[in-house]
């Protein structure tokens, strides 16, 4: 197994909600086998340019350890749902 971490930029919102979007992106890593080892919330900040009609985004890291069959899972999951702006999967030395 590989560790990763995952940046994923959201929409600003109702606190149910993000809670909602970072712990459907959790239960997926899980799901697939891996472990997630530390969740870190960055927070609202402002973005450097407009992304789909917002200049403001929540920001969390995800740091997990799976198989590369659960990083394309995400990845899928993270393309699809319409709260997340941007993402990036980050492969970390071991």
């Amino acid at each position: 197994m590989r560790k990763y971490e995952v940046v994923i930029i959201s929409k600003v919102g109702d606190e149910e909600v993000l809670n909602a979007t970072i712990a459907k992106f959790e239960n997926i890593i899980k799901n697939t086998g891996g472990t997630v080892d530390k969740v870190d919330r960055w927070g609202k900040k402002r973005l450097a340019y407009e992304v789909k009609d917002v200049m403001e985004g929540y920001y969390t890291l995800i740091n997990f350890t799976a198989e590369p069959a659960t990083v394309f899972e995400l990845e899928r999951v993270l393309k699809i749902t319409d709260d997340v702006l941007k993402h990036m999967v980050i492969k970390l030395e071991d």
